[in-house]
């Protein structure tokens, strides 16, 4: 594999990025995908990180991004924690498998350390996480309200130890609260696919409609 550069995305790679985004969540999780869309509603939310906001190259080729917003943890005193979370993450499909998304997520972490920032809570599939130093939310007691530990709410200290035990409440950007009725509108920018079913999208289900006891 040629060298792979890694950098932060640019006005001019909106559009590239976009359609990276779209080609590697197709139909995976749904048929058809928004993510597309939220990665161009989060730009210009206030809880957006544009210093985490990269872009792999290889040959020139975008090939992978990664975008993260900031998300809060509350422990039952009040007491606030300003945390991050990741997504979209995307690797076009072609390109999967080879590393590239561990080594944008290892630059994005060395980033975020340097930021100040030592908590990272994402919500995914554990099988892609895991080995890159995330466990389980009910280990460091990361909860939603009402004590619910999602099975695929993940967490990552960035500083070994910051959590202390305390039970704290996860409440991630209302960034991400877009508007699904204009997904379709948006999605007519781009070049025509056809949505799908297939057994990814129950195993997605399965994950994000289960939690922990």
């Amino acid at each position: 594999m040629e060298m792979l550069k890694i950098r932060k995305e640019e006005k001019q790679d909106y559009k590239e990025v976009e359609n990276l985004i779209r080609e590697a969540f197709w139909n995976v999780y749904v048929p058809g995908c928004s993510e597309h869309y939220v990665a161009h509603e989060l730009r210009t939310h206030e809880d957006f990180v544009p210093e985490l906001d990269l872009i792999a190259e290889l040959d020139g080729r975008i090939v992978a991004n990664v975008m993260y917003t900031i998300a809060r943890l509350t422990d039952e005193s009040g007491e606030e924690k300003k945390v991050l979370t990741f997504g979209p993450l995307s690797v076009l499909p072609e390109y999967q498998r080879k590393g590239i998304g561990k080594q944008l997520l290892e630059a994005s972490f060395e980033i975020a350390e340097k930021m100040g920032y030592d908590v990272i809570v994402i919500m995914g599939d554990p099988n892609n996480y895991v080995a890159r130093g995330f466990k389980s939310c009910k280990r460091f007691s990361v909860c939603l309200e009402g004590g619910i530990f999602p099975t695929g709410m993940m967490v990552k200290e960035l500083k070994p130890g910051v959590l202390d035990g305390r039970t704290w409440y996860y409440r991630e950007s209302p960034a991400f609260e877009i508007d699904m009725d204009k997904i379709e509108e948006f999605d007519q920018m781009f070049e025509p696919k056809e949505k799908k079913v297939q057994p990814s999208q129950e195993a997605f289900y399965i994950i994000s409609n289960s939690t922990l006891n």
